[in-house]
């Protein structure tokens, strides 16, 4: 399969001295890089989202944050992200504190082309950010600043075999992150392996679990919902977790609908496995929280539509649009791309019209979020279960095969007391 060219290497500079800043950029340009230039340290944490730099190369001495403040914040939301450190005021003390942050480099001002291009050379190639496909973040349709954190600092991520927490509400996009990531890391021509831990069933969880692994060797393995998995498998995770850098050489991604604090708190995650996947959480925004992306949203969800059933392309009228943007989406953008792909399935035109999204929007008022269903469902079948088994928890948790520990912890996840349903079988 044909490599997806690698795009030109991006370089944020970063200085309060404006000729300083023209001459740096003049001469990175003149290598062909693309680079971005700015004035002061809170303009380069905004251009990070946005631009999405390989390198950052910044002086040292500015007003408001310096150089090392920068790069210590820049080290807390991109880890990975390479920074480069120029001062006039090159002292030994200065050398040791910006090595000691964690600068790849640190150089004199007025510093010579070659030796800043030698330095800047030497940094992309282990920068975390380095050598990535552009088609990384395809799936991604966005202008939202939020979001653009987000990615920014998982392509910071991608290159390390750092394991990743993915959190947020249903239909976030958790899942499309995590393969994202594996994309754009290192292991993108190797396995890409998906679980689902709530789907597996108790007496095959630990054999499907290592067939996973095993196939998902040199690659990625991605644990959705894990902390659905049964106890005895998060914690034979939390010793993957420790053991990845060896022999089983995999790179481990999870999400989780939840904070799983509190579900350690509760006893309901090991706390080995949280403490495992505690170093790197990346929380994506619900849709309500990026509204600006909607209308690209809409666009590529019927793009999309039209490729796959290779029919001419439907657009929406501006009200259309109004109407999906001012829409609550507890769904998030599953729920959406489910409304655009039905409204356009009935609509006879080439211009989808308000009223069919208003129907549409209507009659998804009603329906429960993700999570209300999924709780609802899992009571009702808890009952059953229990009414069939007259009470017996034993009972109830083999026909669910899941643990009796288990088990009751279900039932007082759920609020159900099994003794109410002694004697309820005729």
């Amino acid at each position: 399969m044909a490599r997806t060219p690698r795009r030109t290497p991006r370089i944020l500079v970063v200085d309060d001295d404006p000729g300083l800043l023209r001459l740096l950029t003049i001469r990175l340009r003149s290598e062909k890089y693309a680079v971005e230039p700015v004035a002061s340290a809170s303009a380069a944490l905004e251009a990070v989202s946005r631009f999405r730099p390989d390198l950052v190369v910044t002086d040292l001495r500015m007003a408001g944050m310096d150089g090392i403040g920068l790069l210590k914040e820049l080290q807390r939301r991109w880890p990975g992200l390479n920074v480069i450190l120029l001062t006039a005021h090159g002292t030994i003390p200065d050398a040791v504190l910006a090595t000691q942050a964690g600068a790849v480099a640190f150089l004199t001002k007025p510093v010579e082309k070659e030796r800043l291009l030698e330095e800047v050379r030497k940094a992309l190639r282990t920068s975390g950010l380095a050598e990535v496909v552009e088609d990384w973040r395809d799936e991604f349709a966005t202008r939202s600043p939020v979001l653009e954190e987000r990615l920014a600092r998982a392509h910071a991520l991608a290159n390390t075999d750092a394991a990743v927490l993915i959190t947020g509400e249903p239909g976030t996009g958790k899942e499309l992150l995590g393969h994202a990531i594996h994309r754009a890391s290192a292991r993108r021509d190797r396995p890409f392996e998906i679980v689902d831990g709530g789907a597996l069933l108790a007496d095959a969880a630990d054999a499907e679990l290592a067939a996973a692994i095993e196939r998902a060797r040199g690659g990625s393995l991605l644990v959705q919902d894990i902390d659905e998995l049964p106890p005895p498998l998060q914690v034979k995770l939390a010793r993957l977790l420790a053991a990845s850098s060896g022999a089983l050489d995999i790179r481990l991604l999870a999400t989780s609908s939840q904070r799983l604090e509190d579900l350690a708190a509760e006893g309901r995650v090991a706390r080995d496995l949280l403490d495992g996947l505690a170093g790197v959480q990346i929380e994506m925004p619900p849709l309500a929280r990026r509204r600006e992306d909607i209308p690209l949203l809409v666009k590529q969800s019927l793009d999309e539509l039209a490729r796959a059933t290779q029919t001419e392309r439907k657009t929406c009228s501006p009200e259309a649009i109004e109407r999906f943007a001012a829409a609550q989406w507890p769904g998030n953008v599953r729920q959406l791309r489910a409304v655009v792909r039905q409204v356009a399935a009935i609509c006879s035109g080439p211009v989808i019209p308000p009223e069919l999204v208003d129907d549409a929007l209507g009659r998804i008022a009603q329906v429960p979020s993700f999570d209300q269903a999924r709780d609802e469902f899992t009571r009702n079948y808890l009952v059953q279960l229990l009414q069939l088994a007259e009470g017996n928890v034993s009972q109830a948790a083999r026909l669910a095969q899941r643990n009796r520990t288990d088990f009751y912890k279900l039932l007082a996840r759920h609020g159900i007391e099994p003794e109410s349903f002694k004697g309820t079988n005729p």
